[in-house]
């Protein structure tokens, strides 16, 4: 039996890396200072201050209180048997003004049957109703980009998600339904005590 020959390959070269591959140490220190100076040199967009906020309170709101109401507010509402208009009096110890876009009107014709008593009640000619301009029916952009535009709501929501996104924007006070009450939160003197 005699030893296999073993073919040796054609041209093999050694394996060598780019001088200007981004694996290098002294190549990726070049990119993040590279990174770093187009960030600095970037421009920021600041959102200006409302001048009717005083650190985060909002000036703007004074009674009677303009309530934006979301559809989930209103079906947990019903399904925690509270009546909208006193509850809401008992909650801010004031008059309020119960709102409702064109954008819920919408969400609560679209939910159907099941859901005809909560658009009846957003029918209440007691609710203002506010109307809007742009595109769509998703109602979470239309209330937080109406908020964003006029300070001067309370906004009465059960959705994590948009309480989230208002939380960010300074000023918004929440309403919401804690133990079967209206519940407030980022209000100056803080509604009706729990």
């Amino acid at each position: 039996m005699g030893k296999a020959k073993k073919t040796r390959k054609f041209a093999a070269v050694k394996r060598m890396l780019n001088p200007n591959d981004i694996r290098l140490k002294e190549n990726q220190a070049k990119e993040a200072k590279r990174r770093k100076e187009a960030e600095e040199k970037a421009v920021k967009r600041v959102a200006p201050i409302a001048s009717s906020l005083f650190l985060a309170h909002n000036t703007a709101l004074v009674p009677p209180y303009r309530v934006l109401i979301d559809t989930n507010f209103i079906n947990f509402s019903l399904q925690n048997k509270l009546e909208l208009m006193s509850g809401m009096m008992d909650c801010l110890y004031a008059k309020c003004i119960p709102c409702v876009t064109d954008c819920v009107m919408a969400e609560l014709e679209k939910l159907g049957h099941r859901f005809r008593v909560a658009l009846r009640i957003a029918r209440d000619p007691r609710f203002e109703r506010v109307k809007c301009s742009h595109p769509g029916t998703y109602a979470d952009d239309c209330l937080v980009e109406r908020v964003t535009s006029h300070k001067c709501y309370i906004v009465a929501t059960c959705d994590r998600d948009l309480r989230r996104r208002i939380r960010q924007i300074p000023g918004v006070p929440l309403m919401y339904i804690v133990k079967r009450k209206y519940a407030i939160e980022r209000l100056p003197d803080q509604g009706a005590p729990s």
